[in-house]
């Protein structure tokens, strides 16, 4: 398996970059990735596929929250979200990671969580990985790639054997997860697909640092992550466990 490179580590990561409405910096922007690279962070960003199978930084399924549109991003084509502006930014639209890719151009390191195409953790997957695969096939810089999806980091691993590839993981609580299945959310807390995905590393929820799983993970080298710190004081409590964490809200 690649192994996580040490700068991954050695930097706090901005979660979906250093966003700041009050600055004009929205989550997964162009500005806030501009203002992650000045203060010397490490990137999460996040994927979503578009209509015509482009990988587009963005968190949500919906456009609502985060633009003055609605309905799936996955209903817009990358042309059509060029043209929608970020909510509470200084008229920015929805990046491809093409995009992000060029702005980043080596100068932090990228940690690139791909969302759940599937809907319920299934196979149900590949267009967006293929899509990410291809942005990054020629791409110099440190990059990460994880999932929730075990299945996805798994299309990954066949896509791109030498890049570093997590599982973002938590405790699976069933209320946090209302269209998993019990059964599902069983199978998910234990990460039992962390050796045949080929993983050298998870990013856990912060809520959930005293799993035995991450001991058990950690004494056979993986490396621990968490997301998402808050606080300096959280942060604290989270380096007792996680090497490294990803961060919003304040400066880590």
């Amino acid at each position: 398996m690649p192994a996580l490179d040490p700068v991954f580590l050695a930097r706090p990561i901005a979660h979906r970059a250093l966003h700041d409405m009050a600055d004009a910096r929205p989550e997964n922007s162009r500005a806030a990735i501009r203002a992650a690279i000045a203060a010397g962070y490490g990137i999460e960003i996040d994927l979503q596929l578009s209509l015509d199978g482009h990988a587009m930084v963005f968190h949500d399924y919906d456009l609502g929250r985060l633009t003055p549109e609605t309905g799936p991003i996955r209903q817009r084509s990358a042309a059509e979200l060029a043209a929608i502006p970020l909510k509470h930014g200084d008229g920015e639209s929805v990046p491809t990671l093409e995009d992000v890719l060029a702005l980043v151009a080596g100068r932090a390191p990228l940690l690139i969580e791909i969302k759940d195409q599937d809907g319920a953790m299934g196979s149900n997957v590949g267009p967006l990985e293929y899509a990410a695969a291809e942005a990054l096939k020629s791409y110099q810089g440190p990059v990460a790639l994880m999932s929730f999806n075990p299945h996805a980091v798994d299309v990954l691993r066949q896509l791109l054997p030498e890049t570093t590839r997590g599982i973002t993981t938590c405790g699976y609580s069933p209320l946090d997860w209302p269209l998993l299945s019990d059964a599902t959310c069983d199978h998910l807390r234990l990460i039992p697909d962390y050796d045949a995905v080929g993983a050298s590393f998870v990013s856990h929820d912060v809520k959930d640092l005293h799993n035995p799983r991450l001991t058990e993970l950690k004494a056979h080298g993986a490396h621990v992550l968490t997301w998402t710190v808050t606080s300096p004081e959280i942060e604290a409590e989270a380096r007792k466990v996680a090497e490294n964490i990803t961060f919003e809200g304040y400066l880590a």
